[in-house]
C-alpha cells in the first residue's frame, strides 16, 4: 500500500514534468478576445505566439471553460506541486499521518492527478 506522503511526491513529481515539458509556453495564459465571445474560445500564451487550447462553448455564453483553462496555468501548477512537497515532507515527519483540512484536501489533488480514488 502506498502511503500518503508517497502520493504527495509522486503526484508533485507528475506535475513539476508536465509544467518542465511546457518549455515556454509557461504561462500566463489568457483568453483572447474574451469580452467578444469568439466562437471558439482561444487560450494563449503570454509572450509567446503559442495557442494553448482552443473551446467549443457556445458564443451565447460566458466562456467559463476557457476561463478555467486560463486560470489553470502552468504557475499554478508549479504553486501546487511545492505545496504537494510540503504536505508530503510534513506527513513523513509525522508518521505518514495526514493532518488537518489543507493536507487532506491536497492528497485528494494527489490522487486526482494520479487517477486514483480517495
Amino acid at each position: 500500500m502506498t502511503s500518503p506522503a508517497d502520493e504527495l511526491s509522486t503526484a508533485s513529481a507528475k506535475l513539476r514534468t508536465l509544467v518542465t515539458d511546457l518549455r515556454d509556453c509557461r504561462g500566463p495564459w489568457y483568453v483572447v478576445n474574451r469580452e467578444q465571445r469568439p466562437y471558439p474560445q482561444r487560450i494563449d500564451n503570454i509572450g509567446v505566439p503559442y495557442i494553448v487550447a482552443t473551446t467549443t462553448t457556445d458564443p451565447t455564453h460566458p466562456p467559463t471553460m476557457a476561463d478555467y483553462i486560463a486560470a489553470m496555468d502552468p504557475r499554478v501548477g508549479a504553486a501546487l506541486a511545492t505545496a504537494l512537497d510540503e504536505a508530503a515532507t510534513s506527513a513523513e515527519q509525522d508518521g505518514g499521518i495526514i493532518q488537518g483540512s489543507t493536507a487532506e484536501a491536497l492528497l485528494d489533488v494527489a490522487r486526482a492527478l494520479s487517477g486514483n480514488q480517495p
